[in-house]
């Protein structure tokens, strides 16, 4: 059932929301140039690779040696627009037709995470990668790493039609309010870095 909605409900989105697709298309071209689409490999069902489709939200600039400037100085005001109304994302329902995605489940993160991930984060990988999830309603960029894979390891094990039914519109609701877009002072959110001990556990060691 679960699949069966995927793929008439992203199929009966695209073709409602074309106009908007193609307009979206001109205006990242106008200000960002090419190309119009942010292509990334991220790792889906049990961790197997796919290529990401989204908007392009910041532009290509770099410093003196070469390496990309900070995301707050390379996004601009129309990708802060694109982020904040999860416009961006759109370019992602090609990727549920496809089967590598899903409307709803935890979302697909960078593939350098694989390896930091401890056994019961990589669960997180037991089902497809969503659009939204039950971690993006319920704070998404707003609450730490460890509280996201909890909350996607948890969708994992109660996932059922009618909790992505409840997903999928809480979404629609909170992008219309813009919550969670970004962490506090970021333009973004922070990248993870594993699960390191806190300093007082570290030093209670030593």
């Amino acid at each position: 059932m679960k699949r069966c909605f995927d793929l008439l409900f992203s199929a009966l989105l695209l073709l409602m929301l074309w106009p908007l697709l193609l307009l979206l298309a001109i205006f990242v071209r106008i200000n960002f140039g090419t190309p119009i689409f942010f292509c990334q490999k991220r790792p889906g069902l049990k961790g197997n690779l796919f290529t990401l489709y989204k908007y392009r939200t910041m532009r290509n600039i770099h410093d003196k040696k070469g390496l990309p400037l900070a995301d707050e100085e390379r996004l601009t005001n129309f990708g802060r627009f694109l982020r904040s109304s999860s416009l961006d994302e759109l370019p992602e329902l090609v990727n549920v037709l496809k089967g590598e995605m899903s409307l709803i489940g935890p979302r697909p993160l960078l593939v350098q995470y694989l390896e930091r991930y401890s056994p019961e984060q990589f669960r997180r990988h037991e089902v497809r990668p969503g659009i939204t999830g039950w971690a993006q309603i319920n704070g998404r960029n707003t609450i730490s790493w460890q509280e996201k894979f909890e909350l996607d390891v948890w969708y994992v094990d109660n996932h059922t039609f009618w909790l992505d039914i409840t997903i999928l519109f809480s979404t629609i609701w909170k992008s219309l309010k813009r919550e969670g877009i970004s962490e506090d002072g970021r333009a973004t959110a922070s990248e993870f870095m594993g699960n390191k001990p806190s300093e007082a556990v570290r030093e209670k060691n030593i």
